[in-house]
């Protein structure tokens, strides 16, 4: 019954983005074209109406065609409202410059161009919010129980205690799990209101009964040598099948499969920065940028050069080595903050509070991060990035690699001279196990828009640190 209404749903919400693409179209050529509202020159808009309304014929069925490749016909229960708008941002950008694109190449200057700006703008305004009409609408029949998805859990471990969470969390969903199946705990053993109703094996009687609309495979790891034969199970009887793995301590938010001549092959962790263009992009970025920025920190750079040699003796900048992309190591610059000390001695110790081997204009320089401003040559140079992971001498790396999980994931890309990390407070003396859960988000999350905010962050957050000694 699900998959039947949700194909008369589909069906009907392509009638009814027809019927918004067209009366933008037509709202946006009266406005514009026929009454002048947006412009005053006679010369725009001279063609006859019919000639527009004939490219509506064409205008429907290929945003259509966008709508459907953008994913905005995919199912509401799981859906957000932010990456639904940012589709039919995508969607419409899109068809708007093939539109312009199109009446370029058949030499077309009669075709008003501030017209299909008005339908650009007012369409996707339109399907914003028809779409969250129709959002709201669904979410309050979810809630009163009206086309739920019935589902049956098979296996009991924790993955099916945490996906029984979330459905009871989001009532909007139109979920609802009507039991579970499991060979080693008791039948009638209730979590959350959902029972244990018996055993696997009952899904041969289960199944012919087709009241389900969905089975979640929710088996424990010392259960998955069952996993083909419920499968063979659950195909047979032609209800859809999902399979939610109990392995989610193990694999992150955003893995990824790849296809190896048929044999599906699961990658651990979704790096986006592993793309050759997202790698070329960013280093173009980081190029440009720290050009830009010698140049704008050049006096800065100066004022720390004079107030080094004025205070202490020894070299201007300190080469460290630190640990950089795929664990090779590079040296990195600072401008020296500290009195000249054995290597040795350094390497393993981190500054504390009233530091005595600190210098008091190191302290300023660092308390300001002058003291990393040399580190533009270092990203100049491709050791590092504008944007990353802090690199860590490789001391540390050895010894957090063992305390703290995952901690070398953070080595899968560029270290940077700022990150999110930073810009969220931890930096210095804080917390390490915290630096490293916003190192991930960072790794597997990366945009270009991301870069840029974390460096607009940057100049309110990240210069002064107050943790550094």
């Amino acid at each position: 019954m699900i998959n039947e209404n949700q194909k008369y749903f589909i069906r009907m919400h392509v009638l009814i983005d027809a019927i918004v693409i067209a009366a933008s179209y037509i709202l946006a050529w009266f406005f514009y074209v026929r009454l002048g509202v947006f412009h005053s020159n006679p010369e725009r808009g001279v063609l006859p109406p019919a000639t527009y309304l004939l490219a509506l014929t064409y205008v429907i069925p290929c945003y259509l065609i966008l709508y459907y490749a953008f994913n905005l016909y995919t199912s509401k229960r799981f859906q957000g409202r932010r990456l639904e708008i940012a589709n039919i941002v995508k969607a419409n950008t899109v068809g708007f410059l093939v539109w312009l694109a199109g009446l370029y190449m058949v030499h077309q200057i009669h075709f008003s161009r501030g017209m299909l700006s008005i339908f650009y703008v007012t369409n996707m305004i339109l399907e914003v919010c028809v779409r969250a009409a129709i959002r709201g609408i669904l979410s309050n029949m979810w809630k009163r129980g009206r086309n739920q998805k019935q589902i049956l859990m098979v296996g009991y471990s924790r993955a099916a205690e945490e996906y029984i969470d979330r459905i009871i969390a989001n009532p909007e969903w139109g979920y609802v799990v009507r039991g579970i199946l499991d060979d080693h705990v008791q039948a009638g053993t209730l979590y959350r209101g959902v029972k244990v109703l018996g055993r696997i094996n009952n899904l041969m009687v289960i199944l012919p009964e087709n009241k389900l609309d969905e089975i979640a495979i929710t088996l424990g790891l010392n259960e998955y040598f069952r996993l083909e034969e419920i499968v063979a199970m659950c195909e047979k009887s032609g209800v859809h099948t999902q399979f939610v793995p109990d392995y989610h301590n193990i694999i992150p938010t955003k893995p990824y499969t790849e296809d190896l001549q048929g044999l599906p092959v699961i990658n651990i962790r979704y790096v986006p920065l592993s793309n050759t263009f997202n790698a070329m992009v960013k280093r173009i970025v980081d190029i440009f940028g720290s050009i830009v920025a010698i140049i704008l920190f050049s006096p800065v750079m100066l004022f720390a050069v004079i107030g080094i040699k004025l205070t202490s003796p020894g070299p201007l900048i300190y080469r460290q080595t630190r640990v950089g992309l795929h664990n090779k190591p590079f040296e990195m610059y600072k401008f020296r903050s500290m009195e000249v000390q054995p290597e040795e001695k350094e390497k393993k110790a981190w500054t504390v509070k009233d530091d005595p081997r600190v210098t008091g204009f190191g302290k300023f320089m660092r308390h300001t991060s002058i003291d990393e401003l040399p580190q533009l040559f270092n990203i100049l140079k491709g050791d590092m990035s504008l944007v990353g992971p802090r690199p860590e001498r490789p001391f540390f790396v050895e010894k957090f690699r063992e305390e703290i999980p995952r901690y070398m994931v953070k080595h899968q890309v560029r270290p940077g001279l700022t990150g999110w990390a930073q810009v969220n407070g931890y930096r210095g003396d804080t917390s390490i196990r915290k630096r490293i859960d916003c190192d991930l988000y960072y790794i597997e999350n990366w945009t270009l828009g991301l870069d840029f905010k974390i460096l607009f962050l940057t100049f309110f957050k990240g210069f002064i640190n107050k943790n550094a000694y």
